[in-house]
């Protein structure tokens, strides 16, 4: 008897993916957990392994076709269809199957406790120690899943329907993800906010002005914008549309830090790493954000909150041939610049090499984004939402700096800050920014305040 395959769940809101490479064919046998499809999502090449064993009898997609969750890959003889990802409802973690309990802890999402913006930061100067608060872990809802049970007592479901409000977009705030009546109407209220919001905006903003026949003027080619590209183009839109932006500069004089880069190089190699400046800026940024901790936050309007993050993930953006992609690297704070300098370079590798995964992508609290490479004196980065800000960098070059009343050539390293205006003021910015520079120019600055 055969047995169907069909492409399970990738990822929270990944619906789909371009087969870009099959690693089976008819007659071919193939054991459980092997993969057998490299598939394209909005964010990354993903393996997708076999959930059943057995000999393949026949194909049913081919490459560059679209595929959805749920459609039929192939049918194979021999083997035995998973049990469904879906666990029974209170059935405890422990007597789930491994592909199951392994699904589960996927799902699980951080949710920080409701703070006032008085609570969390002074708000007349930014304070270098952070207000500790817990952080408990919930269970989110599983996307794409309408069958899940919803944590939510008759008479609170009876009131979202009342009022209109789809209860599984809400986010309950009690033990266990649990939707209380106050959820449902704090999610009523966002959804006005946001209504009235979009009626006072000029009806144009948002809606993509018509493009003109351009084949009139001479011959075209139009390529469908797939895959990383498209998502790219998505995120930027919404970043630029969401965030009033402001971008900053300033130079550091990187000339004793190059010194010092040189020497320990060596080092980093023998871990698997380059000692390159994005590694240095990541372990500078990293004590950067605790003493100003407004820089790693994200603002929720719906709520009127502002989300201080006791945790330092910072995404490092990676040219690659399928467009821009920004691994991150996630508590930075806690590791020294040997170890920061072997995981950027395998994550890097894992970008250009499409081996990156959706995890790999996701929870960051900043970003770096470095142009030294290519060139360019500085360039005005757009903020990766939901962050508030991200530090560009651009080609180092000898210029002539007035030391000890006389011209010196130094090495000079431009810096380029932009940031979230809603948040983040003018002031605090230049101070952000010099305080970067200064932790380049005195590398000594790092062990004594960071």
């Amino acid at each position: 008897m055969a047995t169907e395959f069909k492409l399970p769940e990738l990822g929270e809101n990944i619906a789909s993916g371009d087969l870009v490479r099959l690693m089976i064919k008819p007659g071919a046998s193939i054991a459980e957990g092997q993969p057998v499809m490299e598939l394209e999502t909005d964010k990354a090449v993903i393996e997708v392994p076999s959930s059943i064993g057995g000999v393949v009898l026949e194909i049913k997609v081919k490459e560059g076709q679209k595929v959805k969750v749920g459609e039929v890959i192939f049918t194979i003889e021999g083997g035995a269809a998973a049990p469904a990802d879906e666990p029974r409802k209170h059935e405890p973690v422990e007597h789930m199957s491994g592909q199951q309990g392994a699904r589960l802890a996927f799902q699980l999402a951080m949710r920080a406790e409701g703070k006032t913006e008085e609570q969390a930061l002074p708000p007349d100067r930014p304070q270098a120690a952070s207000v500790a608060f817990s952080m408990p872990v919930q269970l989110g809802k599983v996307a794409g899943t309408d069958r899940d049970p919803i944590p939510a007592a008759p008479h609170v479901r009876r009131l979202a329907r009342e009022i209109g409000v789809n209860i599984r977009s809400v986010v309950g705030s009690g033990p266990g993800g649990r939707i209380s009546e106050d959820d449902v109407k704090q999610y009523a209220k966002s959804a006005l906010m946001q209504a009235a919001a979009a009626a006072q905006t000029p009806r144009g903003i948002f809606v993509e002005p018509e493009l003109p026949d351009f084949a009139k003027w001479g011959k075209t080619e139009r390529v469908s914008m797939r895959g990383v590209r498209r998502k790219t183009a998505e995120h930027l839109r919404q970043a630029w549309n969401t965030i009033p932006h402001v971008t900053q500069q300033d130079r550091a004089d990187i000339t004793e830090l190059e010194q010092l880069r040189a020497k320990f190089a060596p080092r980093a190699e023998e871990a698997g790493g380059k000692m390159t400046v994005t590694t240095i800026a990541l372990k500078v940024c990293a004590s950067a954000l605790k003493v100003f901790p407004q820089f790693n936050a994200s603002i929720d309007m719906g709520k009127e909150e502002i989300i201080y993050k006791q945790y330092i993930n910072i995404g490092v953006a990676v040219d690659t041939d399928r467009g821009l992609l920004v691994p991150v690297i996630r508590d930075v704070d806690k590791k020294n610049i040997v170890e920061l300098a072997a995981e950027m370079t395998q994550l890097s590798k894992k970008a250009r090499d499409r081996k990156l995964t959706p995890e790999e992508m996701e929870g960051g609290t900043f970003t770096i984004t470095n142009l030294g490479g290519i060139g360019g004196t500085g360039f005005s980065p757009i903020v990766n939402h939901p962050e508030v800000a991200i530090l560009g960098l651009s080609r180092s070059r000898m210029e002539p700096e007035w030391v000890n009343n006389k011209f010196e050539p130094r090495l000079i390293l431009p810096l380029s800050l932009s940031y979230d205006h809603r948040l983040i003021d003018g002031a605090d910015a230049a101070r952000f920014l010099r305080w970067i520079a200064e932790a380049f120019e005195q590398p000594f600055l790092l062990s004594v305040q960071g």
